[in-house]
């Protein structure tokens, strides 16, 4: 969900990292916010739970320009990768502009891979989305391990459609900017293609907040506050100040 700041002159868009636990969600943001300049991000929040974390900040990126003279604010989430936080996966969508889906590349994980795909189409089809109309990336991470699958193996199972994808390392780093870029990049060109609403809320072509939507202004989704044992609902502080993009 789209969300126009006529004070800040700022688009707020969304974009989720998804997939299977411990599959390098987590350690992709990590890595764009340690690389990210201090006056370039919002606060990083972090919720940890006893087998995983879910992670979420702002940042806006210069270099991608302007829509009629408004920049565009990407809000970076994750989802927690245990099936049974499957009520928070479902509550972090809600208004997606854009996914990633983070594959974790060990043969012993191709299930978890696949169920977690699954999982993320399901959790879209809830707010009335296909994962293939939304701007959507895969990341193969986890390349410089050993028994990991083919990248032709995980492209038959998993990106059947041939979108957009990467081959990483997240905990050193490799193919996680790149990842970003991309997913970033399709937003923000699906938002000029949409054009934007002369008022506060969504771009035109995209539907409005629906029941228990944040107020006009707010951050996408908001920043998650507080998580429940067994995916209890998330709440938390809107988002921060404007900044500059990250240069490596």
């Amino acid at each position: 969900m789209t969300f126009i700041n006529l004070m800040a002159r700022e688009i707020n868009c969304k974009i989720v990292y998804y997939g299977p636990g411990l599959c390098g969600k987590t350690t992709n943001l990590q890595q764009i916010y340690d690389r990210t300049k201090s006056d370039a991000r919002g606060k990083m929040v972090s919720l940890a739970t006893e087998t995983d974390r879910t992670l979420f900040f702002d940042f806006l990126p210069l270099e991608l320009g302007s829509i009629r003279g408004f920049k565009t604010r990407f809000h970076l989430y994750t989802v927690p990768g245990q099936v049974f936080y499957d009520a928070s996966r479902k509550l972090i969508l809600k208004g997606v502009d854009g996914c990633v889906f983070v594959a974790d590349s060990q043969i012993a994980r191709v299930d978890a891979n696949e169920e977690s795909l699954e999982n993320l189409r399901e959790n879209l089809t809830e707010y009335g989305l296909a994962l293939d109309q939304i701007p959507y990336v895969i990341q193969w991470n986890k390349r410089d391990l050993p028994g990991i699958m083919s990248i032709e193996e995980l492209r038959s199972l998993l990106n059947p459609n041939k979108v957009p994808e990467f081959l990483a390392v997240a905990s050193e780093g490799e193919g996680v900017f790149e990842t970003l870029k991309a997913v970033a990049r399709l937003v923000f060109l699906e938002l000029k293609k949409a054009g934007t609403s002369p008022v506060g809320g969504p771009a035109p072509g995209r539907r409005g907040p629906g029941p228990g939507a944040p107020p006009r202004g707010r951050p996408p989704g908001g920043p998650p506050g507080g998580l429940p044992p067994r995916g209890g609902p998330l709440r938390g502080p809107p988002g921060a100040p404007p900044g500059r993009f990250p240069r490596r």
